[in-house]
């Protein structure tokens, strides 16, 4: 699986570059490259790290510990294949809280130097997680449910071979549940604005406003590679066809454009989502995270009484 965290890795700006050029065409803009995003991390990469006196070891360690902990994550998430050793009874929760490992150490280190804006960003983080995180459970149990397993590759290869029917109303409500699960984890319009600094706004970008240098690159590398394997698990719940099942080169190969050209046109989506709707006020996101409980709550009551 080494090798799927090194394209993990890479690939991560790239999706990053696309939604932000599909939703400067829509909106009549040239935009920036889609290879922007890779200058900017190599342009932070490159530059030293500038402290506020009152930071403790914290600042220091949680861009490592953040960077760590995502792409730990991303080895237990199928993309391109299922066939990985690297899984066991319950990864589904382990990835869970993987990433909250990340948003922990990112919320705790967001009131290391004492500034307004850092303290704002993170209780807003941390309060919005506690619907988050409960809302992309269930609406992983939801899919869990249909295949009686919590192995992720298992999950995948069930979906693939005897997948819901699309018409079957507990995967519709599955899927809009995790749907907005998926824009509220990337920190996406209408519930977060990636490209703002207003304070009435501010929700992940508030709690990296004292990075600098290499901290802030590998802190907005990490929010990209999220970005990037929210996208690859909604497309191997709800999109799993033609994943790659056994080790042979030509059928891996396929399968991996064909991964790329899905994370392409859901990266176009979320672009499209972000052009037709505006942010929605902060104390209305929890009506939006409750909306996706109740839905995977259906879900799960059709899969038990089916």
């Amino acid at each position: 699986m080494f090798l799927q965290a090194v394209i993990i890795i890479l690939l991560a700006p790239f999706i990053q570059g696309v939604i932000k050029k599909t939703k400067a065409r829509m909106q009549n803009r040239i935009g920036p490259s889609v290879w922007q995003p890779y200058y900017d991390v190599m342009k932070f990469m490159k530059k030293d790290a500038v402290l506020s006196r009152h930071s403790s070891w914290l600042s220091i360690v949680t861009p490592y510990v953040v960077f760590v902990s995502i792409v730990t994550a991303g080895i237990f998430i199928p993309t391109y294949t299922v066939n990985n050793d690297w899984h066991f009874i319950g990864d589904v929760i382990l990835v869970v809280y993987l990433f909250g490992v990340a948003r922990f150490f990112t919320a705790l280190t967001a009131l290391d130097a004492g500034g307004s804006f850092g303290g704002m960003g993170s209780s807003r983080e941390m309060a919005l997680s506690a619907i988050a995180e409960l809302a992309l459970l269930l609406s992983l149990f939801a899919v869990c449910l249909s295949s009686e397993t919590m192995k992720l590759p298992n999950l995948v290869v069930s979906l693939t071979h005897n997948g819901w029917d699309w018409f079957t109303p507990s995967y519709g409500l599955a899927f809009f549940a995790m749907l907005i699960v998926v824009i509220a984890e990337t920190g996406r319009i209408p519930v977060d604005n990636p490209d703002t600094h207003l304070e009435l706004t501010m929700v992940h970008e508030g709690m990296l406003l004292e990075y600098s240098g290499r901290y802030l690159g590998l802190m907005m590398w990490a929010a990209q590679i999220k970005q990037l394997l929210f996208l690859s698990l909604f497309i191997s719940l709800f999109f799993p066809w033609g994943i790659a099942a056994s080790g042979d080169i030509l059928q891996t190969s396929l399968s991996f454009l064909l991964y790329v050209g899905k994370l392409i046109v859901l990266a176009m989506l979320l672009a499209f989502i972000e052009t037709m709707y505006a942010k929605i006020r902060l104390f209305k996101v929890p009506k939006l995270l409750g909306a996706s409980m109740i839905l995977s709550l259906m879900a799960i009551l059709l899969q038990v009484f089916e």
